[in-house]
Order: C-alpha cells, then structure tokens, then sequence
C-alpha cells in the first residue's frame, strides 16, 4: 500500500506534510445519526467512509462501512443503535503539518486505511488514505 498522492510526482515522505497528500473531508455525519442512517449517507457518497462529529462541531473519528454493516449485522443490533454508541475512544488523528512518512507509520501501525486530518480546532481539514 502506498498514500495516495494528489500531485503528479511523488513526495519526498520524510520533508512534506500531511496537506501535501491529503484527500478533502468527505462526507461529515454527527455522533447522533443511527447506523442505518450512517448508511445510506455513505451509499449515496463516493467515499468508504464518514467523518463523525459531536455535538460542539468537533471531529471524534472517521468510521468505515465495513463498521457499520458489522454492527447492523450483529444479532444486538436495533434501529436505535447511534454513531456514538460504535465508536470508541477519539482518534486517531494526524494534524496538517505531519510529515508523510510519520502519519503512513502511524497508519500501518494501527492498520488504518484512512486517517483524518484535523486543525487545531478539531475540525477536519482533510483525510489522509492509503491506497489500495
């Protein structure tokens, strides 16, 4: 797997940054949308994944739809199953001025696909994916 890459020539991994390889943002969802709602946002966007926010409009994490159907299969599953109630701790997440080399380090280590990109602030700038 390598990043994906939005210039034409390759990076120097160890110098540039995160922004430099960075996808936008994506679908945005709140930690409050049910499963089944999760779903169809991400159905009817070209993405394999969702950024969640909480309440305050901060990023908590980016969920895949290999996560939800996981869930929504699952014999505990109910219609009332939330975002929220999936998700586990917060993160993780890289901020823009990661060089590329340490967030695909930190990508294969956590067996990431796809890292979100937040400021600051919290919100999400960007996310970094790794190719396929």
């Amino acid at each position: 797997m390598t990043l994906d890459q939005m210039t034409p020539h390759p990076a120097d991994s160890a110098t540039e940054t995160v922004v430099d390889a960075m996808d936008a943002p994506g679908p945005q969802v709140w930690d409050d949308m049910t499963v089944e709602v999760a779903l169809s946002v991400m159905a009817s966007a070209p993405s394999r994944h969702l950024l969640v926010y909480d309440e305050d409009g901060r990023c908590t994490g980016l969920i895949a739809q290999d996560q939800l159907t996981v869930v929504r299969d699952s014999s505990a599953y109910t219609d009332r199953v939330r975002l929220r109630d999936v998700f586990g701790d917060n993160g993780p997440f890289t901020s823009p001025m990661t060089t590329i080399a340490e967030a695909e380090r930190t990508m294969r280590h956590g067996r990431l696909g796809a890292l979100p990109v937040i400021d600051e602030h919290g919100c999400a700038v960007g996310v970094l994916a790794l190719s396929r």
